[in-house]
């Protein structure tokens, strides 16, 4: 008697997802591959469709943006960087899709590797007065952790106002010892999408990837690091890991600011009130940038359309590093269109990455890279963990979003976008230095005859490119 009625509520469930499959199916190859998975695959094919199926951007379960939205009133932040025509349109693309305008009033300094970026971070947090914001997807036990719990002691000593907003997947391996002496010190915090019963099938698949930190809505740090000693003892297998991070100083602070004000009523529904924020605009040098947030519950896939324009939009040179390239049809065409364009295209990432089967997929695609004309080059010194995209001296993107398609439309990132041809330069020449200690891929042919073995390992990684 059981099992037919299981086997009845199993049919069900199964048609309630065909369903919302035929209404909110954006793709139809995707759509169709997902029916085929519920009908063939018992059970484990509905469970793959509740982790990583539905589609978020049509349900919205996550959106707070209506109530407490993280961009406040524009009115005086008005202008133009100096773009050529065909640049002038991303501008307008993200102020429309991610609803953050160009602002202009900024002073930025670019951080590599964590030595550095960290020694930054340390001397912005002892000048904080009024409040300390701090959100990463990894956030560890260490040394680098403890020296952030002195400095916090002793600032909330000093009535200011420290708030950590954590990832519940990424930093998993957080003690329970280390949240204890932060609550016993005074440091609010907060956990996003934490595991819990009921909703842990609904979010395991959509986590809050950004790592930002605001000083007294002054200063902001935001880009790749994450808050691990890896960033300063290495890793025994990869080596040194190298990053690339920004300091913000101006106006563009209190749209960071905000954005981590929105996450962090998502996770702890407690609302800051941000009346008190003031704009602070820098006097000495202006440089123009918008900041690019992007989710799960976006009206449309932001990260992914601005990562597309800025590749189409390319005339000279079109420079990439990444550790986690696994691009979709759309960023795939676009790169190897620009390639045979004649643009410059080059891509610069580690020889190895950190997730083996990553990994692999990854190199499924150098082949379609290697027969259009990109330049791949394999970095050994270390692992590279930097998201950055250079384009013709006139636009840089730095931050945390990958090109796959974790990234591009199931996490929660932020990418800042600057609009700063010296900026450009300077790290178009990091870049090329980077290249010329790398190996150089660009024998299609001797690619194209690798061991069979290899390119069957690679095509079943190219499968589950869509999960990772």
């Amino acid at each position: 008697m059981l099992i037919p009625i299981l086997i009845g509520l199993y049919i069900l469930i199964a048609l309630a997802m065909v369903v919302s499959l035929l209404l909110n199916g954006v793709r139809p190859s995707k759509t169709l591959a997902w029916l085929l998975a519920i009908f063939t695959i018992p059970v484990a094919g509905v469970l793959l469709y509740i982790l990583f199926g539905r589609n978020r951007r049509k349900s919205k379960m996550f959106s707070l943006k209506n109530e407490f939205g993280p961009l406040r009133q524009t009115e005086g932040i008005q202008c133009e960087p100096k773009l050529s025509i065909n640049k002038q349109k991303i501008i307008s693309l993200i102020t429309k899709t991610a609803k953050c305008p160009v602002t202009c009033h900024n002073e930025l300094e670019l951080l590599k590797d964590g030595q550095h970026t960290f020694e930054r971070i340390f001397h912005a947090l002892e000048e904080a007065q009024d409040h300390i914001h701090l959100q990463y997807y990894i956030f560890e036990d260490g040394l680098l952790a403890d020296r952030l719990l002195d400095v916090f002691e002793r600032k909330v000593a000093e009535n200011v106002t420290v708030r950590l907003l954590y990832d519940g997947i990424g930093s998993y391996s957080l003690s329970k010892k280390y949240l204890k002496k932060l609550k016993e010190i005074g440091v609010e915090t907060a956990q996003f999408l934490p595991f819990k019963f009921g909703r842990f099938l609904a979010s395991l698949n959509y986590r809050n990837h950004r790592k930002i930190i605001i000083i007294d809505n002054q200063i902001g740090f935001t880009g790749g690091i994450n808050i691990s000693d890896k960033y300063l003892k290495g890793d025994p297998a990869l080596g040194k890991w190298h990053d690339t991070h920004l300091k913000i100083e101006g106006e563009a602070v209190d749209f960071l600011n905000r954005l981590f004000v929105t996450d962090w009523f998502l996770a702890s529904e407690k609302k800051v009130d941000v009346s008190t924020f003031k704009i602070h605009k820098t006097l000495e040098r202006d440089t123009s940038l918008q900041i690019v947030p992007s989710g799960p519950d976006d009206d449309f896939d932001v990260m992914e359309q601005v990562y597309f324009s800025i590749i189409n939009s390319a005339e000279k040179y079109l420079y990439i590093v990444n550790p986690y390239i696994i691009p979709n049809h759309a960023i795939l065409q676009a790169l190897m269109t620009a390639a045979l364009s004649g643009v410059d295209v080059r891509i610069l990432m580690s020889t190895s990455t950190d997730i083996k089967l990553v990994d692999w997929c990854v190199r499924a695609y150098f082949e379609s890279y290697l027969k259009a004309g990109i330049k791949f080059y394999l970095y050994s010194d270390g692992f590279l963990h930097s998201k950055v995209m250079l384009c013709d001296d006139e636009i840089a993107s730095i931050g945390t979003a990958n090109l796959d398609n974790r990234s591009l439309q199931q996490n929660y990132e932020a990418q800042v976008f600057v609009y700063d041809s010296p900026l450009c330069q300077q790290m178009k020449s990091d870049f090329i230095k980077d290249c010329e200690r790398s190996l150089l891929l660009d024998d299609y042919e001797a690619h194209k005859n690798r061991p069979w073995i290899k390119k069957l390992i690679e095509g079943f990684a190219k499968l589950l490119s869509p999960l990772l």
